[in-house]
């Protein structure tokens, strides 16, 4: 399933469960093992892999376990571009520059 803006958190919580235990097979762990891997009840991870609500840490150890941290990264990057930040900026730094035809139109900032 393809995870968009408009997927209710309740089908992205469903969805992330079925790929962490589609993840936890093919690494070969059982969830007993993982679950003690990772420092978490076995129950825990049966809810996080059902899609119930969870808390962000259980995920953390879950995924430091699997051997996975860049997909920790990757869920709010150090370095972020917002391809929005940059065009204002851009947009900003045109607007600041003065005209060099050496013609003056009398709405240049100082």
């Amino acid at each position: 399933m393809k995870i968009s803006p408009l997927t209710p958190e309740t089908e992205i919580l469903k969805e992330l469960g079925v790929r962490l235990a589609r993840i936890r097979k093919q690494q070969g762990f059982s969830q007993t093992r993982l679950a003690d891997d990772a420092g978490i009840g076995v129950a825990t991870l049966r809810r996080i892999e059902a899609g119930q609500d969870s808390q962000i840490e259980s995920w953390l150890k879950l995924l430091k376990s699997l051997s996975m941290t860049s997909a920790i990264d990757a869920l709010l990057p150090e370095n972020f571009n917002s391809p929005m930040a940059e065009a204002l900026a851009a947009s900003g730094k045109r607007r600041k520059a003065k005209s060099t035809t050496g013609i003056v139109w009398g709405d240049e900032s100082e």
